[in-house]
C-alpha cells in the first residue's frame, strides 16, 4: 500500500502571493495612502508588461548566433554584448515590478511564522534604515557612472564589436529609479500592516 506524498510547503509561495495581492485596499485606510499605493503598484505592472518584451529581441539574439556559429561557422561579434545588455535591462528595469510581486529574494525561513504586524513592523524598518539610504546611495553614484560613461563616449572592451555603454548604465539608472517608487508603495503597506495586522490589497 502506497503512502501518501508529504504535503508541500508552500508558505513562501503564499507570501509571494500576499504581496502580490490585487484587492481592495482597506475602507479605513486614509485616500491618499491607498491611492498612492494602487497607482504605484499600476505603474509597475504596466513598466513589467512593457519590459517582458525584451525576451523577444533576447533570444532571436542568442537563436541568430548558436545558428550562425555551428551551422555556418560565421560567428557574430556582436551576439555576446547584445545578449548581456538586454538581459542587464531585462533584470534591472523589470526589478520594481519583482518588488511588488514579492519575488525578491528573502530570508523567509523566520519571517513567515512571525504575525502580520510583526512582519510589517520588520519591514517597515528595513525599507527606512537600510532599502532607501542604500539605493539613494547606489541612484547617486550610478548618476555619475552615467555622466562619465556619456561624456567619455565610453566603450565595452569585451569583444571588438565595443558597444557603447552609456546605454545600459541608463537602464541601470532608472531601474533604481523604479525600485525606489516601487519602494514607497512597499513602505506604505509595510506601515498599514505593523499598525492594523492585514496587509493592504490582500487577496482573501
Amino acid at each position: 500500500m502506497s503512502e501518501e506524498p508529504s504535503k508541500l510547503d508552500i508558505s513562501d509561495e503564499m507570501i509571494a502571493e500576499r504581496r502580490g495581492g490585487s484587492g481592495k485596499m482597506p475602507e479605513d485606510m486614509p485616500l491618499w495612502m491607498s491611492k498612492s499605493i494602487v497607482n504605484i503598484d499600476k505603474f509597475s505592472k504596466w513598466i513589467g508588461s512593457v519590459v517582458c518584451w525584451i525576451l523577444i529581441p533576447l533570444i532571436f539574439a542568442m537563436t541568430y548566433e548558436v545558428l550562425a556559429r555551428k551551422l555556418f561557422l560565421a560567428p557574430t561579434i556582436w551576439a555576446y554584448d547584445i545578449s548581456r545588455f538586454l538581459y542587464g535591462a531585462l533584470f534591472m528595469l523589470g526589478a520594481g515590478y519583482a518588488l511588488s510581486r514579492g519575488v525578491h529574494i528573502r530570508a523567509d525561513f523566520l519571517y513567515r511564522n512571525f504575525k502580520i504586524k510583526t512582519q510589517g513592523l520588520i519591514d517597515f524598518w528595513l525599507y527606512l534604515l537600510f532599502y532607501f539610504p542604500g539605493l539613494f546611495v547606489f541612484l547617486y553614484m550610478t548618476i555619475g557612472f552615467v555622466e562619465e560613461s556619456i561624456r567619455r563616449g565610453e566603450r565595452g572592451m569585451d569583444t571588438t564589436w565595443m558597444p557603447y555603454m552609456w546605454p545600459i548604465k541608463t537602464c541601470l539608472l532608472i531601474g533604481i529609479i523604479f525600485l525606489l517608487i516601487q519602494g514607497l508603495s512597499e513602505l506604505f503597506k509595510s506601515y498599514w500592516a505593523a499598525k492594523k495586522g492585514v496587509w493592504p490589497g490582500e487577496d482573501k
